[in-house]
């Protein structure tokens, strides 16, 4: 029972006074009298809460300010134009001389019904992140554009241990291709060891398979790698000698290109 229902029970089932029910439930005799005198007369209706909104609201939009904004709202629309909060904002201060907020704008137009609202999108917390368990579990390769301080082009080439998080292998070229992956995946491995399987899009320079089980041994000599690079070796696995598509010649340059990997 509310402390307002045990003063009234006070008052007008047990009759006792004004000051009694103030001190033996320690408010304020003022407070009673109130109270008294709501039940009078409103009866029950006393009990409930009552708002607490303001009488006045001296910094609330006038009405005939809300009116412009919807009218102005339907105009643009009719004509094809832009009609959101802050085309409206531009044409109350450029037009009719008036300070509205955006914010203020699109309340109104939502209490009006002129805004549709957008289907819900599903929560962020509701996507699992895949996440490898083990180092070498899956790599991940993908390459990204950059414009260096000269204008050159590049293409950056990553292979990156998902487990980890670590980049094995990172190497810039004016374009990658299929050859230049494998082998890049190749000296990955000479430098981490072989992978269970590696994860990429289905761009054109990606490998068709996930698992590349026969790999050349790692070179002694610093000089036979940078060999390596500059000629590729024959491969030996299932993976690396399927048919490869290189770039068209027609091929625009790697800036106006599409990344053939996406990011996750």
């Amino acid at each position: 029972m509310s402390k307002a229902r045990l003063v009234i029970t006070a008052l007008f089932v047990e009759h006792q006074s004004p000051a009694e029910v103030a001190a033996r439930y320690g408010v304020h005799r003022s407070w009673v009298y109130k109270l008294k005198a709501r039940y009078e007369a409103e009866g029950e209706a006393a009990f409930e809460p009552r708002s607490r909104r303001p009488k006045t609201s001296p910094t609330a939009t006038p009405p005939e300010v809300v009116q412009l904004i919807i009218a102005l709202r339907h105009d643009l629309a009719r004509r094809g134009l832009d009609a959101g909060p802050d085309t409206i904002r531009w044409h109350l201060t450029h037009h009719h001389g008036l300070t509205v907020s955006a914010a203020t704008i699109s309340r109104h137009l939502r209490r009006a019904g002129l805004v549709t609202p957008a289907p819900k999108k599903r929560p962020k917390s509701s996507y699992v992140r895949f996440e490898a368990s083990l180092p070498n579990e899956t790599w991940q390769s993908d390459f990204t554009h950059y414009r260096l301080t000269t204008g050159t082009d590049v293409e950056i080439l990553t292979w990156l241990d998902d487990c980890t998080r670590k980049a094995i292998r990172v190497t810039a070229h004016r374009a990658v291709t299929a050859i230049i992956v494998r082998d890049q995946f190749r000296h990955a491995v000479n430098t981490a060891g072989i992978p269970a399987s590696t994860l990429t899009d289905n761009g054109m320079v990606s490998p068709p398979s996930t698992s590349c089980r026969e790999v050349p041994p790692p070179s002694a000599s610093p000089a036979k790698d940078a060999a390596a690079d500059a000629t590729p070796s024959k491969p030996n696995c299932t993976a690396c000698t399927s048919p490869r598509r290189t770039p068209d010649p027609a091929t625009p340059p790697p800036a106006a290109r599409s990344n053939a990997f996406s990011k996750r």
